[in-house]
């Protein structure tokens, strides 16, 4: 049962992959050499082409999970990190999320090699710091943006329903108290979810 969870959870972090690679990908081409009407049907090519990709090569994927080295999952989370900073327009909360699979793996990988203690919180300090670069790296750039764009106090008015106009001290503030806490809770949901997948899978 618990081998069967695992390998469910890491097609739901490996099925999305080719889907959006290909869509992007062909929607690039398509906006670089077709009229503006073929894009959509460019886009929809590619993501069907990932689909069929996965049908292929999913289970094989899944199935060397385990076996598949760190570079690996460090270039999928690089992917899933620059996707959802992109999607939510620079947003980095949503990049927070990344920390649970990510920490998944890690406890996984952990638990299958029937790791000791020790190698236990090494590995899990180790990923913790390297979410939480990663992290720092995704709010440093939606702080460029932010302050970059000379319309983020009114969208932050607006966003947030306030009374009063947003100040340049107001928005600094903003991004080094909400970052700060933005990395707490990464380093904190990583490591989290690394002991809660290393405890549970390694009970026999």
């Amino acid at each position: 049962m618990k081998t069967r969870l695992a390998r469910f959870a890491f097609g739901l972090i490996l099925a999305p992959l080719m889907p959006i690679a290909c869509l992007l990908l062909f929607w690039w081409a398509a906006f670089t050499v077709l009229p503006e009407k073929w894009i959509p049907a460019g886009a929809l090519l590619g993501l069907l082409l990932g689909i069929l990709v996965d049908v292929f090569v999913l289970k094989w994927l899944v199935e060397h999970a385990y076996q598949s080295g760190l570079i690996f999952w460090l270039v999928i989370l690089l992917f899933y990190s620059v996707g959802t900073f992109g999607f939510f327009m620079g947003v980095p909360i949503f990049n927070v999320a990344l920390a649970i699979p990510a920490g998944f793996v890690v406890g996984a990988r952990l638990a299958h090699s029937a790791a000791e203690q020790v190698q236990v919180q090494h590995s899990s300090r180790q990923a913790c710091y390297l979410t939480t670069v990663l992290m720092t790296l995704v709010c440093a750039a939606s702080a460029f943006f932010a302050l970059m764009s000379p319309s983020t106090p009114a969208d932050l008015r607006g966003m947030l329903g306030l009374g009063f106009e947003v100040t340049p001290s107001m928005l600094w503030g903003l991004i080094l108290v909400g970052g700060a806490g933005l990395l707490v809770v990464n380093w904190l949901l990583t490591g989290l979810a690394i002991r809660i997948t290393y405890r549970y899978l390694s009970i026999p």
